[in-house]
Formats: structure tokens, C-alpha cells, sequence
């Protein structure tokens, strides 16, 4: 399917006037044509430290204010649209499959891989004139963003940090929990839920998907210490647990989500329509929690489809960058059942904020715990033009 037999069966009328750059309206006999598909590159504003994330021991994971690299695709009458940038050979790929072509008319995915895809979503929102979860028909005008924490770190300080959270008003904290002992890891969460109490949600992640063979970095669970832990964390009332074994023991998976009650996620580190039709079928995960940055917003919206055809809820991952983050906020509220965005924020190193310093009027959480979607065409969001390095 095209994107024009997308948007068209969505029930949006593509001959109704669609802005421009300046948000004039378009002829209906002006078609667009991509003209460039190039990178833009953002200046640092500020370097601001590293964490050992939890998922990767022993390495450092590296936070700061811009220094994105950017896909842009450029058309003949002034609209651009801008995704996180790729491989640099599919790049070229795309700008040479994809030049002289109406965006509309072009088959998705895309070449170029994910980063293209986003880009030309925002380019499709901007021809229409209009946000792209109003193009897919959201009934929501805003989401609850859950605190993901990046760090495996004690019980003292996790409850010191969630407590910080919620002062602040988020609703929901994803605690990393894979120390060398379940009681090592059932103490941090005790403690979180004596601070924050029963008014907010704890998600746990084991990261135990890392790898797509049986190799992960730092203690490997096996089925018995998952399924001591998950029966801990439904004492603790915990929303959901994060992948618990590795990647492709669906028959495992399975047979934990069968014994427990507590809501099985994962799927981050999945790639194809095909894994998740799997998993929906062998009841692996009842939380589907597929990346835009692995799959773009097309394949994305038929995961949400299918997710909803077979009752099971859908929360992306993070989205591996300020733009990915944004594109997630659009497909979340087109899904009624999507409860969640998460949003890495570990401060004061690691803060959502930080990451969106590339905009010129990020979305910010407001005092319940809610991210507003952007109104403007497309995504939605502007890049601060001081940041664009000049070639």
C-alpha cells in the first residue's frame, strides 16, 4: 500500500488544501516530488556526562544536549520532513530510489530504512496540514509518560530518585533489575514501593533480550529465576515485567506468561511483522513494546493493528532519539490501547529534557504526568536552526 491508499483509507481527504511551508494551501493538481534526501548534522550544546546503562555492564552510555545526526527529505515546493538519520549506504540507496517520486506515492516501508520513513510521515502530516496523530485519527490529545532509569543501581538510591519523580508528577517509574540475586533485586523495588506507595505504577525491566542467541551481559536468568521473580514482583503489585529470558525462547516465555499473573513485555530488540505475529500467537508477551528506530512508523502502525486484533497492549520502547521519542507520542495516541510512552530519564545526567534541547518548543510533562501532542503539521516539532551545522 501507498501512502496516498493509506492516508486515503484512514478517511482523509487528500483534496482538501494542504499547507506549504508558510501553511498556505496546495493546489489539488500540485503534486510534490522529492527532490534531495540528505543529512544535517546539530551542533553539541552540551556534553553532560555518561552512566553504565543496565543492559550493557561495564560499558559507559554517553548523554547530551544536541549533536543529533538527521535525515532530511527535501521536495519541490518547500516542505521538508526530517527523521533520525540511518546507515549512511541506505541513505544514498533511498535518495536514489526516492528522488523524482511523490511521497504519497511511494510504497512503505521505504528505502533508507526507518530514519526515511519517519521523515516521510512528516512530510505527508505537512502536506496535509495537519499533526500525523490527527491524520491517524487519535482520539487522545495527550499521553502518560512513564520514568524509564537507565542504571542498575541500590535499593537507597532508586527509592530516593523515584520519591524525586513523583514530587514532580510522574505517574509510573521503570526500575533495571537483574543484580546477582533476586534478593538483591526484590529489595530495590520494596523500597521504591514504600516511598512512592500504591498511587503510582513500577515497571520492571530484566533486560534479559539483549542478544538474540542465549548470551547476555551481566547475570543470565533462567525460567526458575524469572518465575521466582515475577511471582515477587505480583506481591509487590507491579504493572508489568520486562523481558525475563531470552529473546527467542517463545516456548518459555509462554509457559511463564501462563503461570503468573503479572503482564509479560518486551519486543524492543525484535525486527519484522512476522517476529511480532509470532509472539501474538504462542502468547509469549502480553505488552508488545516494538522501536520505531528498528522498524519506522509504517510497520509500527500494523504492530499496533495487530496487537489490538489479538486484545494485547502496545508501548514502545524509547524510540533511540529526540525525533524517534516524538513519532512514538504520535502512534501512542492513535491506540486505545496504549497506556504508556516511556521517556529515559535517570537525572541529573540522563533527562528527557536534555534530549529534546534540539527543539524550538518541546513537549514538556505537565504536573499530572502527561506529554501533549505537538499541533503543528507533521511530527510536529521544529529543530532550533542555530543548530544546523553548515557543510
Amino acid at each position: 500500500m501507498t501512502r496516498r491508499g493509506f492516508v486515503m483509507s484512514s478517511g482523509i481527504s487528500l483534496g482538501a488544501p494542504a499547507a506549504l511551508a508558510a501553511q498556505a494551501a496546495r493546489p489539488r493538481n500540485i503534486r510534490l516530488k522529492i527532490t534531495d534526501i540528505r543529512t544535517l548534522r546539530l551542533r553539541t550544546i552540551k556534553e553532560l556526562g555518561s552512566l553504565e546503562p543496565a543492559w550493557a555492564p561495564g560499558s559507559r552510555m554517553a548523554f547530551r544536549q544536541g549533536g543529533d545526526l538527521l535525515v532530511e527529505v527535501v521536495t519541490d515546493q518547500g516542505l521538508t520532513g526530517i527523521g533520525p538519520a540511518g546507515n549512511a549506504l541506505r541513505l544514498a540507496e533511498a535518495k536514489n530510489q526516492l528522488t523524482g517520486k511523490d511521497p504519497f506515492d511511494i510504497d512503505f516501508p521505504a528505502a533508507g530504512g526507518p530514519g526515511v520513513d519517519i521523515a516521510l510521515w512528516d512530510l505527508i502530516g505537512k502536506a496535509c496540514g495537519q499533526p500525523l496523530y490527527k491524520l491517524f485519527r487519535a482520539a487522545k490529545d495527550k499521553v502518560p509518560a512513564y520514568a524509564s532509569m537507565v542504571q542498575l543501581s541500590n535499593s537507597g538510591e532508586r527509592a530516593e530518585l523515584a520519591g524525586h519523580l513523583v514530587s514532580e508528577g510522574w505517574k509510573a517509574v521503570k526500575l533495571r533489575l537483574h543484580h546477582e540475586t533476586l534478593k538483591e533485586d526484590i529489595a530495590v523495588v520494596e523500597a521504591v514501593r514504600k516511598v512512592i506507595g500504591d498511587r503510582e505504577e513500577i515497571m520492571v525491566d530484566a533486560n534479559q533480550a539483549q542478544s538474540g542467541g542465549d548470551w547476555q551481559p551481566g547475570p543470565l536468568w533462567d525460567f526458575r529465576r524469572a518465575l521466582e521473580t515475577a511471582r515477587e514482583l505480583e506481591r509487590l503489585n507491579c504493572y508489568w515485567l520486562e523481558e525475563p529470558l531470552p529473546r527467542y525462547h517463545f516456548d518459555q516465555l509462554a509457559e511463564l506468561n501462563r503461570l503468573v499473573a503479572i503482564p509479560l513485555a518486551g519486543g524492543e530488540n525484535n525486527h519484522g511483522i512476522h517476529e511480532y505475529l509470532w509472539m501474538l500467537q504462542q502468547g509469549v508477551y502480553d505488552i508488545l513494546q516494538p522501536e520505531v528506530a528498528n522498524s519506522g512508523i509504517s510497520d509500527l502502525c500494523k504492530i499496533g493493528v495487530l496487537a489490538d486484533a489479538f486484545g494485547r497492549k502496545i508501548v514502545p520502547h524509547h524510540g533511540g532519539s529526540a525525533l524517534g521519542v516524538i513519532a512514538h507520542l504520535h502512534l501512542i495516541a492513535s491506540w486505545p490501547h496504549a497506556p504508556w510512552i516511556e521517556l529515559l530519564h535517570d537525572p541529573p545526567v540522563c533527562d528527557y529534557r536534555d534530549r529534546f534541547a534540539i527543539f524550538e518548543e518541546p513537549p514538556l510533562l505537565d504536573r499530572e504526568g502527561y506529554l501533549a501532542l505537538p499541533q503543528k503539521p507533521g511530527l510536529g516539532v521544529e529543530i532550533k536552526p542555530d543548530l544546523i551545522l553548515k557543510d
